[in-house]
């Protein structure tokens, strides 16, 4: 939920009180503030600079300027597959689990996120003027090797440095590119390559688009505003390339899109949330988020989606959902994560066990959160593979 979550998807050093998430809102856009005056990009933060994303989503005095998720709305393709520059973040978020010929598996994370950093900038003559600006992230998991891969950058959105183009579909954050075509933007080639680490990814839709939550209306919070637009390709055929250092992988697979964008999604008593996308082999896929609160609750508002084998969808609400965390990994920055889980919907006649294929893949950079492949295995029901992603555990 990659809600800057899709994944579902942003996340920072959250104190867990109301007072201090305004404070810790109020710093991460002064942050990023700094980053977009400078005149060359950010790079590789230094250990010790992480937030917790969470900040960046929550606070309502921080929201004065932006446009409101309030309430449904028809959502518009190829429109809404666009940058909206008004809302103050967004992100296009794309995971997968492939394996080349031999069945080594890795697991790829690539999301490009876009913050409105200034909605009442006065107009500048600049060539590098901009209230924009794009975080874009590259992780690979090599589960052979149980090595954990990721890269960070930041780049304003002016001259031509970092944005969009709508037809054929193009977003990109200097030279990490997702391109498409068509009103379903689909297929969508990913090419996030550098020199030591890069994913170039060719996905293909095996189900249409859903709509998250009411029609693409996903609330997270009591107040209006605590929400994001948000949809999803839940089952995409992949095929391509991993590179790690002067290795080069050809690897195919499946891969999920979330897309999301908004303005205060979370309200501020919650503290972070555990993201679930699985995709079993019998074809069904599910979302799942639940909500963790300051007091130690689940908020109810934790909500998931079900997608049949053939494309067709039920809502899932906290009450059909019944998640237990069984193992936890210590991070040696400071945090204890979740990463392995059971996950029942008896409705569906689903007992799943979720395991982290490797513990440590926790993305050490200015926002720090755990972003990682996992097996599902079927106590009751199918096997599969999936992803999850966990903020609000790190200070």
């Amino acid at each position: 939920m990659t809600d800057v979550q899709h994944h579902p998807r942003l996340r920072r050093a959250f104190s867990g009180r109301r007072g201090a998430v305004r404070l810790l809102a109020a710093t991460i856009l002064l942050v990023l503030l700094v980053l977009w005056y400078l005149d060359e990009r950010a790079t590789d933060p230094e250990p010790g600079e992480a937030f917790d994303v969470t900040g960046a989503l929550a606070g309502e005095d921080a929201a004065e300027g932006f446009a409101r998720v309030t309430g449904p709305e028809p959502l518009r393709f190829p429109e809404d597959h666009l940058p909206h520059p008004e809302y103050r973040h967004e992100w296009w978020y794309v995971t997968g689990n492939v394996e080349d010929d031999s069945g080594r598996h890795f697991g790829f994370q690539v999301t490009l996120f876009r913050f409105n950093v200034a909605p009442d900038m006065p107009e500048r003559q600049s060539a590098l003027a901009t209230d924009q600006l794009w975080m874009a992230h590259l992780a690979v998991t090599d589960t052979e090797t149980g090595e954990f891969h990721h890269r960070e950058r930041f780049v304003r959105g002016a001259a031509g440095l970092a944005g969009s183009r709508a037809n054929p579909f193009r977003i990109h954050a200097e030279d990490w590119v997702m391109a498409g075509e068509g009103e379903s933007m689909m297929p969508l080639t990913l090419d996030f390559t550098g020199d030591d680490l890069g994913v170039s990814m060719r996905v293909e839709p095996s189900k249409p688009l859903v709509l998250q939550g009411e029609t693409g209306y996903s609330r997270k919070g009591p107040l209006p505003g605590n929400a994001s637009r948000y949809y999803s390709y839940t089952r995409l055929a992949a095929e391509g390339r991993i590179d790690i250092a002067d290795r080069h992988y050809a690897v195919s697979g499946d891969a999920w899109m979330d897309r999301e964008w908004g303005t205060s999604t979370l309200s501020e008593d919650q503290v972070g949330w555990d993201w679930f996308s699985v995709q079993l082999d019998d074809g069904r896929d599910i979302m799942f988020y639940q909500l963790r609160r300051e007091d130690g609750t689940i908020d109810p508002l934790s909500k998931g989606l079900l997608v049949d084998a053939d494309g067709g969808s039920r809502v899932l609400d906290l009450d059909d959902v019944e998640l237990e965390a069984r193992r936890h990994w210590q991070s040696p920055r400071g945090g204890e994560y979740p990463v392995a889980w059971r996950m029942r919907i008896p409705d569906e006649g689903l007992d799943l066990e979720l395991d982290a294929v490797v513990d440590h893949q926790e993305l050490d950079g200015a926002f720090r959160y755990w972003e990682g492949a996992v097996r599902v295995s079927g106590r009751e029901g199918p096997d599969g593979r999936g992803y999850a992603e966990l903020t609000g555990y790190t200070r």
